[in-house]
């Protein structure tokens, strides 16, 4: 808990670093132009194709007649663009990921390593291909949970839960990978995952539900649409910061248990060799005689 809650300190401090809030932005210029682009080509089309949708549901339909005679307008107008922007988040989520894992982790775990762990020697356990297999193969794994979890969205406890899991379980497998390829060994590489799975999950969890609260700042886009322009790049923005905070709640986390792996190796003292056994009266071979 001391290590855990010593690295989220560490990671909030670092967020005000200059160079940190600099290296947020690079992924912003990339999410902000990939957003623009797809609802520039394609908002107007997803948004009418699911409002059709909607509108050939006959249940829903029974649904929409009962709220409009009770005063209530046009409810697909709304729902429509709120369910294509809550389809179109986890892609961006996703996006935003694979990109500060490229861009901003090695920077990050390179500061904290620096102006933190200078003396931690790099064993470079992981290179550059394994690492991209990881975070494709976890990447993918995450993508099919959440096609299998869309249909219990619908059930509203389960929303607030499921997404953040998922998001959680992958900043877990990306970021602690990736915070540990550069300094630790295979071997330790594995042996800190299985140590301090639960907490490494808990930090991917946290950062999880963090990552959620922009979502705020979608929906109130669609209410807001003078301000769309705006809160579209801002809440990016928060999720790339959220992103590379949690990237430095890693690195802080992951390199101070390498630390701690190596002084406990280093502490435990060589095994001392058996002691020697007695010999037997019958093991004694006596001397032989020398001839008359």
């Amino acid at each position: 808990m001391s290590l855990f809650l010593d690295a989220f300190w560490r990671a909030a401090a670092y967020c005000l670093h200059p160079r940190v809030i600099l290296l947020s932005l690079a992924p912003l210029v990339l999410m902000v132009a990939l957003a623009l682009g797809l609802g520039w080509l394609y908002w107007d089309v997803a948004v009418a194709g699911m409002r059709a949708l909607l509108e050939s549901w006959s249940l829903l339909s029974v649904l929409w007649a009962w709220l409009a005679a009770f005063g209530v307008g046009d409810v697909n107008s709304v729902l429509a663009p709120l369910i294509v922007l809550f389809a179109a988040l986890p892609v961006l989520v996703i996006v935003c990921l694979i990109a500060v894992a490229v861009l901003m982790a090695p920077a990050l775990v390179g500061l904290v390593a620096q102006r933190r762990f200078a003396t931690l020697e790099r064993l470079r356990g992981g290179s550059v291909f394994t690492g991209l297999l990881w975070s494709l193969g976890s990447t993918l794994l995450a993508v099919v949970a959440l096609v299998l979890s869309l249909p219990l969205w619908l059930i509203p406890p389960l929303v607030l839960v499921l997404p953040p899991l998922i998001w959680g379980w992958l900043t877990y497998r990306v970021m602690a990978y990736d915070v540990l390829a550069e300094h630790a060994s295979a071997a330790e590489r594995r042996e800190i995952f299985r140590r301090h799975r639960g907490w490494l999950l808990a930090i991917g969890v946290i950062t999880g539900y963090m990552g959620a609260a922009p979502s705020l700042l979608w929906a109130s886009g669609v209410v807001f649409a003078a301000a769309f322009v705006v809160l579209v790049p801002l809440a990016v923005w928060i999720y790339t910061l959220v992103l590379a905070f949690a990237a430095l709640w890693f690195a802080h986390y992951g390199l101070a248990a390498l630390e701690q792996l190596r002084a406990q190796a280093a502490a435990v003292p060589p095994a001392a060799p058996p002691p020697a056994q007695p010999l037997a009266l019958e093991d004694v071979q006596p001397l032989p005689l020398p001839p008359i």
